[in-house]
């Protein structure tokens, strides 16, 4: 059971839901079902030591600012200025 990332259409509220086969979420703002799918990142375990430098690579790798699909634009993002 996947945790998917949403925005409503309708109202704009952002969301996290565990979606289940066969299931349609709903905004838990306004209840719509007009909801766009976002784009998510995931979590990876390492070591605490190593965690800047594996921040830098993955944000090395990701390419240009704006190109992590956050739905607010280039610039956005939650990694700082890049």
């Amino acid at each position: 059971m996947p945790i998917h990332e949403y925005a409503c259409q309708d109202c704009g509220t952002q969301f996290e839901k565990l979606v289940r086969n066969g299931d349609q979420p709903e905004c838990p703002r306004c209840h719509s079902v007009a909801l766009a799918k976002q784009l998510s990142v995931f979590a990876t375990g390492g070591s605490e030591g190593g965690k800047a430098a594996d921040m830098a690579a993955q944000m090395a790798a990701m390419g240009p600012c704006g190109s992590c699909g956050h739905p607010d634009g280039p610039g956005s993002c939650g990694f700082g200025p890049h």
